[in-house]
């Protein structure tokens, strides 16, 4: 079932839990979020970023749109880290359901008139837009990028820019960082600037950088309000560190030989998430008269 990202949130929010997105660059990583997802009978977010959509090519896509369509639970095609118009475009025209677009180092003013300017093309296709305010720390391990020090999020700001954009979901910044955290950084999150932007906000919240945070921390976030928990070092690190020992104690070569129990050590990761995120067995709600209606405007 393909539905996009405000259409997944809203029930989410409606119900207290929050949904993975998963980055996947390739058809192992998309086998791992969804059979998951449909093991657990949960619902996922396929995220990709611009540089993984280069690398996949837009042809991958049929076969994603194909299988994900065609899955009893719910999933979302999702552009992580559009950079630019161009970005979105491509995305909307292969396919994608959502987008986000990254404004997140501009100015505010600048960073307003960007995602207005994506609201209004993505809109009238039925594709929501994901806007960022505040800035996700780097731990230099990721493809996705960020700055050495995080800029939290101002409630203030937040609250400026939903209203000033009309966007449907705003990724915080609350003190994660994109990657696996080296040993010695600790990751700590501020709770009370996500509990000030919940106040102000009325619009489904995403927490960037979601790898290698403490449990503790991510749960508590998802009670207090988020709905969307972006999944992509944690995954893929188990997924190649299991290929790195088969590799390093055999000579084989054939993929089917080498992957299968790489995309079991994966789907470890992402149902260990899912559990965590309290979206295991949250497919059914996804499966009433008004959801059903949006799927069909999708198809």
């Amino acid at each position: 079932m393909l539905i996009n990202m405000k259409q997944l949130l809203e029930v989410a929010k409606e119900h207290t839990f929050a949904v993975g997105a998963f980055n996947v660059a390739d058809s192992n990583f998309l086998r791992v979020v969804v059979e998951e997802a449909e093991k657990n009978n949960s619902p996922a977010i396929i995220a990709v970023h611009p540089t993984e959509l280069e690398f996949t090519k837009d042809d991958f896509f049929s076969y994603v749109l194909n299988r994900i369509k065609n899955s009893h639970v719910p999933f979302v095609l999702h552009l992580d880290h559009g950079g630019n118009v161009a970005d979105i475009m491509r995305a909307i025209r292969v396919g994608f359901s959502s987008v986000m677009i990254d404004g997140s180092l501009l100015p505010l003013e600048d960073n307003i008139k960007l995602t207005k300017e994506i609201v209004e093309i993505s809109h009238p296709l039925g594709v929501s837009v994901e806007g960022e305010l505040g800035t996700i720390g780097n731990t230099g391990t990721s493809v996705e990028g960020g700055v050495s020090e995080v800029i939290y999020t101002r409630p203030e700001d937040a609250k400026e820019f939903v209203e000033s954009t009309g966007v449907d979901t705003l990724a915080v910044a609350i003190g994660t960082c994109h990657g696996i955290y080296p040993k010695d950084m600790e990751p700590k999150l501020r709770m009370d600037i996500l509990q000030a932007i919940k106040q102000e906000v009325d619009i489904p919240l995403v927490l960037h950088g979601g790898s290698a945070n403490p449990d503790e921390e991510i749960a508590e976030a998802v009670r207090i309000g988020i709905q969307k928990v972006n999944i992509s070092s944690d995954y893929k690190y188990a997924f190649y560190k299991k290929c790195r020992e088969i590799l390093a104690a055999t000579e084989l070569w054939d993929p089917n030989a080498i992957y299968p129990e790489c995309i079991d050590a994966a789907k470890e990761v992402v149902k260990y998430k899912m559990n965590l995120f309290n979206s295991q067995d949250k497919a059914d709600l996804y499966r009433d008269e008004k959801v059903l209606a949006w799927r069909n405007e999708l198809l």
